[in-house]
């Protein structure tokens, strides 16, 4: 495949993914302050990059618009999103002299790049190779848009890079590097891009425009790492509630009232139409996992731990299994003691099971369906069973 097609391709796909990031990112983005910089510079930077793709171009061309007016258009967003680059990274309690240089300093910009591109002499080149060129041909107007990327994508990437060090927020740590590594990609871009007007490297700017589509994935990265870590944490959670479900089913129905609703027919049931939220689901489960385990300790047989593990062990199960084989069969043994009627007796702390740990529970629920059944239970008339 040609480099200049791949380019077309990483760069639409890029767009793609970018107004997409955008439209899903919105609604929680501007209700909150602190991601709102975020996103409105990630808004300009995909616009400038979006009219930096040829068939985007040719589709506006086709519809009448002027290719000059798509690469003023383009310039100028390009630009702006420099500078909101830099506002969004400067703090604006402790450096409010220095954003204030910013914004005019990005304003002159602005104002000098429309007076060059009104002062040209030579007429705009036509067609749609031009598309990815500067308005204007005047060698200040290129020093101004390229020296604009390149000083925004600069401070970006060691203010972002520096913070991303200090805070513990893991999904703002995130979000800043993958902020960063864009930026470095951008300074790779504009540090060639020049050298291309020039006409000093002419071929290199198909390589440069997918460079420039694999930093429009970053940038809709560092704006997804929060939709990223909820879908991760959902996973998470409803992995739980899949592995857990047997066992938390099985010790609910022998004691119903440690749980808030009843258990479903099936655990596919209770994953596709959860009654609440997975990670609310998933910790609900543990809870009333570990308080029917400790209901059911008045139940366990003085030496059902040791035999549930002799009996694990001739069953040939894994060293690292053993505890938890053992568990769930003096657990299994218990609950059939409350099914069949069996008296309490003085509680029998299983050995493990303090805190009611997620790892200690799945453990248990992994051996449930092998050790259920592994130990006899006694016989309701026996002696040791009589009050």
């Amino acid at each position: 495949m040609p480099v200049s097609e791949l380019a077309a391709r990483v760069g639409l796909v890029s767009v793609l993914m970018l107004w997409s990031a955008l439209v899903w990112r919105a609604r929680p983005a501007l209700r909150q302050p602190r991601l709102r910089g975020l996103w409105v510079t990630v808004l300009a930077a995909t616009t400038a990059i979006t009219l930096f793709q040829p068939r985007i171009v040719t589709g506006l061309t086709s519809l009448g618009v002027h290719v000059h007016a798509v690469t003023l258009a383009r310039n100028l967003i390009g630009v702006l999103s420099a500078g909101l680059v830099l506002l969004f990274v400067l703090d604006a309690g402790r450096a409010p002299r220095l954003r204030r240089c910013v914004a005019v300093g990005l304003t002159a910009a602005l104002v000098s790049l429309l007076v060059l591109d009104l002062l040209r002499v030579a007429p705009s080149p036509a067609g749609t190779v031009a598309a990815q060129r500067p308005a204007s041909a005047a060698g200040a107007y290129w020093l101004i848009l390229v020296v604009a990327h390149i000083l925004g994508d600069a401070v970006a990437l060691v203010v972002c890079w520096r913070y991303s060090l200090r805070t513990t927020e893991r999904d703002l740590v995130w979000s800043l590097r993958l902020f960063a590594a864009g930026s470095v990609l951008a300074l790779v871009f504009w540090g060639g891009y020049l050298p291309v007007l020039y006409g000093l490297a002419p071929g290199l700017l198909p390589y440069l425009s997918v460079i420039m589509g694999v930093h429009g994935f970053l940038r809709a990265a560092s704006l997804l790492v929060p939709t990223a870590t909820a879908t991760a944490r959902a996973a998470t959670a409803l992995r739980t509630t899949w592995r857990l479900w047997p066992l938390w089913r099985d010790l609910v129905v022998a004691v119903p009232h440690v749980a808030l609703a009843s258990p479903r027919r099936t655990r596919l049931q209770e994953v596709l139409w959860p009654r609440c939220p997975p990670s609310l689901q998933a910790h609900r489960q543990t809870i009333e996992t570990y308080d029917a385990l400790l209901t059911l300790q008045p139940y366990v047989q003085p030496d059902a731990y040791e035999q549930a593990h002799r009996h694990a062990r001739r069953a040939g199960v894994r060293d690292d299994r053993l505890a938890s084989a053992a568990l769930a069969g003096a657990v299994g043994q218990a609950r059939r003691a409350v099914l069949g009627g069996m008296p309490p007796s003085d509680p029998r702390p299983l050995p493990g099971v303090v805190h009611g740990s997620t790892e200690t529970l799945l453990g248990i629920a992994r051996m449930w369906p092998a050790m259920t059944d592994a130990l006899p239970c006694r016989d309701r008339t026996a002696p040791a069973d009589r009050p």
